[in-house]
């Protein structure tokens, strides 16, 4: 199998491609050079721990002969945290960038970046948007690479605030481009796409052959553009791009809107757990993939990408874990590991854009990245109940514990 191609696309695709499109110019428009507005972002954010410990100079010196300087979108986040850490962990050189937006509370965010900084590893406070920071972290680290990740995540949250999803995961991913192929040599780029891209197909298990014009929802809808935006990046400008669909990542340090933390607050909490039906009371079922699994997608894609000259490489990958299971024995193993059982309360599926089933096909990634998800769902929850446990030993913070995730 080779990597996938864009098949034909329907008029609804076009449509909803130049609506995002239409938002994008919209956004950048409000400033005479293209830029994104100022008047909310700062010029340029601070390029030193605040402790003024850490430089992004050596945050983006190798320990390793030979080791990559990469550019870490998100490493706030959830992904982000765990990919810097095992690229620092090899040798490479890492220096993260996050806008420790408030989707969710920020302490679990901070926390994560704290970490991080203790490992050599500096987040720059910033929004992507913001390309004069960009090309200042360009010029002081002259990346090899660059691990996309940083985006407006969630399907549900999307209907509550939409414009959000077009500034950070579609004017943010130009941005980035845009500073990118203003490079000498160009970096290479590895970015976060989402299974959500499969939409409304019914046809499993998921394929990067499969045609992904019908999107559930406006995240989904996002993450597609960014593939078109990429193919776009990559035939004009020639920049190395790989797109990795990731499946239901979980595990330590995991989001609080995503169904392990979600649901382990609310059993603790004693609150009931909702669990979402199909048509018939059908159950949902998702490929729950671990983060280290991921990671090692990650890793192995920024070891695979070539150079970004033409003809510079454009791929998707899926990163699954090739196993679904209904939500229901997902959470059999969130009480067998908390101790407690859980407050099942089953009820339809809101119109807010999630599918019923996800399944990954992963041969490509296992054939031309060498991928190999290893970690049981099992092991995974009982890694991610054993984190929660001991992070929240001492009491969930006020913010947190006040959270309702969509």
């Amino acid at each position: 199998m080779t990597a996938a191609t864009f098949p034909s696309v329907t008029p609804w695709v076009i449509a909803a491609t130049s609506v995002i499109a239409c938002s994008v110019f919209t956004f950048y428009s409000k400033t005479p050079e293209g830029n994104a507005p100022k008047d909310n972002l700062p010029d340029l954010p601070s390029f030193v721990s605040s402790d003024g410990k850490l430089s992004a100079e050596a945050s983006c010196t190798p320990t390793a002969e030979g080791g990559k300087v990469v550019l870490v979108t998100g490493t706030g986040g959830f992904i982000g945290y765990h990919a810097a850490l095992a690229l620092r962990a090899r040798g490479d050189a890492v220096l993260g960038l996050d806008n420790f937006n408030l989707y969710y509370p920020t302490k679990l965010k901070r926390d994560r970046a704290a970490e991080l900084e203790a490992n050599k590893i500096l987040t720059v406070e910033a929004d992507l948007n913001n390309m004069p920071a960009l090309r200042k972290a360009m010029e002081v680290c002259r990346f090899t690479h660059v691990l996309h990740l940083a985006a407006q995540a969630g399907v549900r949250y999307a209907t509550k605030d939409p414009h959000s999803y077009v500034s950070s995961n579609v004017a943010a991913f130009v941005a980035l481009l845009e500073v990118c192929k203003e490079q000498k040599p160009v970096p290479r780029v590895v970015y976060a796409s989402s299974s959500s891209v499969y939409g409304l197909n019914t046809k499993v298990p998921f394929s990067e052959a499969d045609r992904v014009d019908r999107p559930a929802s406006l995240y989904a809808a996002t993450k597609k553009a960014d593939e078109m935006i990429a193919h776009t990046y990559n035939h004009v400008y020639h920049i190395a791009l790989t797109g990795l669909r990731f499946f239901t990542v979980y595990g330590p340090h995991g989001r609080p809107d995503m169904a392990a933390f979600a649901f382990a607050k609310k059993i603790s909490q004693g609150e009931q757990v909702r669990i979402f039906q199909g048509p018939g009371g059908t159950e949902l079922e998702r490929d729950f993939t671990y983060i280290d699994d991921i990671v090692g997608g990650c890793l192995g894609a920024l070891d695979k990408i070539g150079e970004s000259q033409k003809p510079a490489p454009y791929k998707l990958y899926n990163l699954g874990n090739r196993n679904p299971v209904n939500v229901s024995y997902f959470v059999d193993l969130l009480e067998e590991f908390m101790g407690k059982p859980a407050k099942r309360h089953y009820m339809p599926l809101p119109a807010t854009g999630d599918v019923l089933r996800t399944h990954a096909d992963v041969s490509l990634a296992t054939t031309e990245l060498g991928y190999n998800p290893t970690t049981s769902l099992r092991d995974g929850m009982k890694k991610f109940v054993d984190w929660y446990k001991e992070y929240y030993k001492n009491g969930m913070d006020k913010e947190m514990a006040e959270y309702q995730p969509m």
